[in-house]
């Protein structure tokens, strides 16, 4: 890749990066839309797959949309953070550090939710964003290998 393209992207990247950080913090904890409404009791699950098992059998009771939102868009929302870190940095990335990375972001997310008792704390949403990091960095990788095929780097 030349220089500048590379340059260009790099600065296409953090502005998206930026966006996407602003995004974050309005969905996740001013969309009152979402529940991020301020509650004077915390709000937490611990138990993994309690919540997933919970929708996916109440499906018809809460609607197909709000099942659809919650559980996949808690994995495509960290997707950019696997897909976009490789980008900003310049730095070699493994799979293990990205799903760490996003992971540890996840698990902050969560806990603030919990100090500031908006939203919920729930083991679930650190596992599917997680996973979205994951699948993210899954995504940055594939689209490397094209590029790289079609450049023959």
């Amino acid at each position: 890749m030349k220089k500048k393209t590379r340059k260009i992207l790099h600065v296409f990247a953090w502005v998206a990066f930026g966006i996407y950080i602003v995004m974050m913090v309005y969905f996740l904890f001013f969309c009152e839309q979402l529940g991020r409404v301020p509650s004077d009791t915390y709000h937490y699950n611990l138990k993994p797959f309690t919540e997933i098992k919970r929708y996916l059998s109440h499906i018809s009771e809460l609607g197909s949309f709000y099942v659809i939102l919650n559980l996949f868009g808690n994995v495509v929302c960290f997707m950019p953070l696997g897909f976009v870190l490789p980008i900003l940095t310049y730095r070699k990335w493994g799979l293990v550090k990205i799903t760490i990375i996003s992971f540890l972001a996840s698990l902050f997310v969560e806990l603030l939710q919990l100090v500031t008792k908006l939203g919920s704390c729930d083991v679930d949403d650190i596992i599917m964003n997680t996973l979205g990091g994951f699948l993210g960095y899954i995504l940055f990788l594939a689209c490397r290998g094209v590029y790289r095929r079609k450049t023959g780097r």
